[in-house]
C-alpha cells in the first residue's frame, strides 16, 4: 500500500482519484531510496510504472521543502515528444491538489510561445534534449537551481544520438543535484560511460530487463516472401484477427506512409504516425486512436516509447525491429497492466538472421504460425550439416597414397596442357646449312641504261 511509504496527503488524494491503491514493484523499490537523495540507476521495462516512481518522491520533496523564488527545480529528459507529453500529463494528474506547476517543451511547437511559458517559472520541466539545447543557447532556461535531474529512457536517448546533448545539459545543471536514470538495460558501454560523467556514486536497482517483459505476451512469427506477400498477410490478419486496437510498426517513415495508403485502399480504419509529421497532426492522430475513431495505427519507432494507449491488444511488426530492446519496446505497447496481448512479426528472408539474434538475446523461441491459403515459398533457410560446411559443396576426394618405392615426379603445367595433343616430329640430327636452309639466289644486276 502507498500508506506504508507515508506520502503527503495531497499526493495520496491524487492517487485515490485515479484509483491507484498499491505501488508497482519499481515504485516500491525506488521511492524510499529516491527520497533519501541518492543517485539511482534503475533498470525497468516499459509499462512497469516507472513514471510515478520518480514523480512521487520528487513531488514529496518539493512539498516538504518549498522554494518559490528559485528557478526550475526538476528536469525530466525524454527521448520523444510523445513520451514527454505522457510524462507531463502524469505530472499534472499527480500534482493536481498541489501548487506545483510543470511544463513540457519539445520540437514542433513555437519557440516564442514556449519561452513565454518558461517565464512563469514552472518547478518541473519535461523536455526533449534537442529543443532544450535551443533554449539553453538562447538563455531562456536557468538550470542553476536544479535539484533533481531525471533521464527517462536513457538507452533510447543514446540510440537516437542525444549523448552529447545530454552531457551539455548536465553541465548546465547544479552539481549538487540528484540524478535518477531509468533504462531498459544498464549493461551497455554507452550507459556506463554516461553514468560516470553525470552521476555521483549511483546505486543500481536491477528490477527487470528486456527479457522479463515479453513473458506475458503471445509472440508469433509468420514467414513472408516479400513486401507484397506481407501486405496480403497483413490484410488477412486485420480482417480476421480479433482485436480492439492494432499497432503496426515499420522501420522508415516512407514505408509507414506507403503502408498507410495500402490499408486505406483496403478499407481499414487506419492512420499513420511518424517523426516527419508536425506536432498538431501527431496529437490529432493519437486522439483519434485513443477515442477508437481509428482502429489501426501505422507507426515508426517514435511510437514505441511513451505511447500509452489503453486497449492495444495486437502489435504487428510489418518490418522486424532492428534490436532486441527495440523489439521489446514495440510489443510492450500491448499486454500492459496485466492485460493479455498478441505480437506478430512478419519475417522475410532478409530478416531471418535478425529474428534469430533477437531470439538469442531474449532467450526465447518465437511461435511459428502460418495462415491457410497465404503460405509463401520461403520456409526458412536450408538446414546445414553438423560439420557446419555449406550444403552443395562437393567433398574433395582424398589423394591416393603413392607407394614409397615410386619416385615422386613433379608435374608441370605445360605438360598438363599438352596432354592429348599431337606432337610434331623432331629431327634430332644436327642440321647443316644445306639441310636446314634453301640456297640463296643470286640477284640479277640492274640494266646499265
Amino acid at each position: 500500500m502507498f500508506t506504508d511509504i507515508q506520502l503527503n496527503e495531497r499526493l495520496q488524494k491524487a492517487l485515490d482519484a485515479q484509483g491507484i491503491t498499491a505501488p508497482t514493484a519499481v515504485q516500491q523499490a525506488t521511492i524510499a531510496p529516491a527520497l533519501s537523495g541518492r543517485d539511482l540507476m534503475i533498470s525497468a521495462v516499459t509499462g512497469s510504472g516507472k513514471t510515478y516512481a520518480f514523480l512521487l518522491p520528487m513531488l514529496q520533496r518539493f512539498i516538504d521543502t518549498p522554494s518559490p523564488k528559485t528557478a526550475t527545480r526538476a528536469l525530466i529528459l525524454a527521448p520523444t515528444r510523445e513520451l514527454a507529453e505522457q510524462v507531463s500529463k502524469s505530472c499534472e494528474q499527480l500534482a493536481a491538489f498541489t501548487q506545483i506547476k510543470s511544463l513540457s517543451i519539445y520540437g514542433g511547437e513555437g519557440f516564442k510561445e514556449q519561452a513565454a511559458k518558461l517565464r512563469k517559472n514552472p518547478e518541473i520541466l519535461v523536455a526533449t534534449p534537442g529543443r532544450l539545447i535551443e533554449h539553453l543557447e538562447r538563455q531562456t532556461i536557468d538550470l542553476s537551481d536544479l535539484e533533481v535531474l531525471v533521464l527517462d529512457e536513457a538507452d533510447r536517448m543514446l540510440d537516437m544520438g542525444f549523448s552529447e546533448d545530454v552531457l551539455k545539459i548536465a553541465a548546465q545543471c547544479r552539481p549538487e543535484r540528484q540524478t535518477l536514470l531509468f533504462s531498459a538495460t544498464l549493461n551497455t558501454g554507452d550507459i556506463r560511460s554516461l553514468t560516470e560523467q553525470v552521476m555521483n556514486n549511483p546505486e543500481s536497482l536491477l528490477l527487470s530487463d528486456a527479457r522479463t517483459q515479453v513473458e506475458a505476451i503471445t509472440q508469433q512469427v509468420i514467414l513472408a516472401d516479400d513486401v507484397k506477400h506481407k501486405e496480403r498477410l497483413l490484410n488477412r490478419l486485420l480482417s480476421h484477427e480479433p482485436y480492439s486496437r492494432a499497432l503496426i510498426f515499420t522501420n522508415t517513415r516512407v514505408a509507414a506512409d506507403q503502408l498507410g495508403n495500402v490499408l486505406s485502399y483496403q478499407k481499414h480504419r487506419a492512420a499513420v504516425l511518424h517523426g516527419d509529421m508536425d506536432q498538431p497532426k501527431r496529437r490529432q492522430v493519437l486522439k483519434l486512436f485513443r477515442e477508437n475513431r481509428i482502429q489501426i495505427l501505422v507507426a515508426t519507432d517514435v511510437a514505441a516509447r511513451g505511447l500509452d494507449v489503453e486497449g492495444i491488444d495486437l502489435v504487428i511488426n510489418f518490418a522486424m525491429a532492428r534490436s532486441g530492446d527495440d523489439y521489446v519496446h514495440r510489443i510492450g505497447r500491448t499486454g500492459r497492466a496485466g492485460e493479455s496481448g498478441t505480437a506478430i512479426s512478419l519475417i522475410s528472408p532478409s530478416e531471418w538472421n535478425l529474428m534469430c539474434s533477437i531470439e538469442r538475446y531474449l532467450r526465447i523461441s518465437l511461435e511459428r504460425r502460418t495462415l491457410s491459403g497465404f503460405e509463401g515459398s520461403f520456409k526458412g533457410p536450408l538446414k546445414t550439416k553438423a560439420s557446419g560446411k555449406a550444403i552443395g559443396k562437393k567433398k574433395r576426394p582424398e589423394a591416393k597414397k603413392q607407394d614409397d618405392d615410386k619416385p615422386k615426379v613433379k608435374k608441370r603445367l605445360r605438360d598438363q596442357k599438352a596432354i592429348g595433343k599431337r606432337r610434331k616430329p623432331q629431327n634430332t640430327e644436327p642440321q647443316t646449312l644445306d639441310q636446314g636452309f634453301a640456297p640463296l639466289k643470286k640477284r640479277k644486276a640492274p640494266d646499265a641504261g
